[in-house]
């Protein structure tokens, strides 16, 4: 990134000879990107992120394709809000028909719910490759494939999957796709979605022609640049087993740990695929935001949910959608490793927790 953060750098769609090179940038990247996708450059579309990239997928797509005999929309109750609620204003505001499909216990989608939710007025289907909050991983080739077969649109938001496991259109049999760079360790402001060749698409914002005239705006060509950087090594090591057996072994060794400390605590979504990196624990009698803030004062940081929230601990919605108490998913916390966790990191984690159990524990007994 650091060649294109000169202050020298053009418009990428100016014609002299800095817009060039920006030009160039962009150009290159959405390449590396698609080579990762196994797909066509044209299928990627820039934008500032996940949330955008699913925002376009859901309302560009459903308002493009809608018609008096297709009509209806279909999710899951554990979609990231940027599903959910772009559904969900289609369905209010819009006027679109909207089935939210439940998962069972452990997070999961039973594919006969899925496949007797699917309508003949069903446009257009969005189901996560793997939940931001648990890791669940979702059956996407075997939903999409129930999708196709009905001429159905299938959406998935890989925002939380890209460069962890694998993540190729071609494999799962989707129409669109959505991935952020913050999430493989590149620039935040940057995300794509791909979008099936030949597919169309009805732009969600106006003010220019760029992306094709499929997304406007002045590309952050810095930030794109790093994602396609971030991305190569991401997929790299996501192909092979070594990182994700190391960070396996790293979460297994965190709950270990968190058993021995609070035998009452919870793995949710415990016997579900899920990805190595993500450990969603509860702990009963416990409050959620007490526990959150004493971890940040011991250095280590957790989350209770979604990171979207911004400034709010609330019980989440997964959670609860997973069939949960609320006061049990109140007391929730999410620990993600990354690819510079080390087992100390683990090991001090462990001892910051139990610091913070014990202090919350004695404020509950004065």
């Amino acid at each position: 990134m650091l060649p294109l953060l000169g202050d020298l750098l053009g418009n990428p769609s100016g014609i002299h000879a800095s817009a060039r090179v920006a030009r160039a940038a962009i150009d290159e990247a959405r390449d590396r990107i698609a080579a990762l996708l196994g797909a066509k450059s044209h299928e990627i579309i820039f934008t500032s992120g996940g949330t955008e990239s699913c925002n376009l997928a859901i309302l560009g797509l459903a308002r493009q394709h809608r018609s008096s005999s297709k009509n209806h929309l279909v999710t899951v109750s554990t979609e990231h809000h940027a599903v959910l609620h772009a559904m969900r204003s289609l369905a209010e505001r819009e006027g679109f028909e909207l089935t939210e499909i439940p998962v069972d216990a452990q997070g999961v989608i039973d594919l006969e719910v899925f496949a007797a939710a699917l309508r003949r007025e069903t446009l257009l289907a969005s189901v996560m490759i793997a939940n931001n909050e648990t890791g669940v991983i979702q059956p996407i080739a075997e939903l999409s494939a129930l999708c196709r077969e009905r001429g159905i649109l299938f959406h998935s938001d890989a925002v939380q999957a890209f460069g962890k496991i694998t993540c190729r259109p071609v494999d799962l049999g989707v129409d669109a796709l959505s991935a952020t760079a913050h999430k493989f360790h590149g620039p935040h402001g940057a995300g794509f979605l791909w979008l099936r060749s030949g597919v169309s698409i009805e732009a969600i914002q106006h003010g220019g022609f760029h992306e094709n005239e499929r997304r406007p705006g002045t590309e952050n060509v810095p930030a794109i640049a790093g994602m396609a950087a971030a991305a190569e090594v991401a997929v790299r090591e996501a192909s092979g087993k070594e990182k994700q057996a190391r960070e396996s072994d790293l979460r297994d060794r965190l709950w270990q740990g968190i058993r021995t400390i609070d035998p009452s605590a919870v793995r949710n979504a415990a016997s579900a695929p899920s990805l190595a990196n993500t450990l969603n624990v509860s702990f009963p009698g416990c409050d959620g935001e007490t526990l959150l803030m004493g971890l940040d004062l011991e250095g280590v940081a957790a989350s209770s949910g979604s990171a979207c929230m911004v400034g709010s601990i609330q019980a989440s919605h997964v959670l609860l959608a997973m069939g949960a108490p609320e006061d049990l998913a109140r007391a929730t916390v999410r620990f993600s490793l990354g690819q510079e966790t080390t087992t100390e990191a683990i090991d001090g984690t462990l001892a910051a927790l139990s610091r913070v159990l014990n202090r919350q524990a004695r404020s509950l007994i004065v």
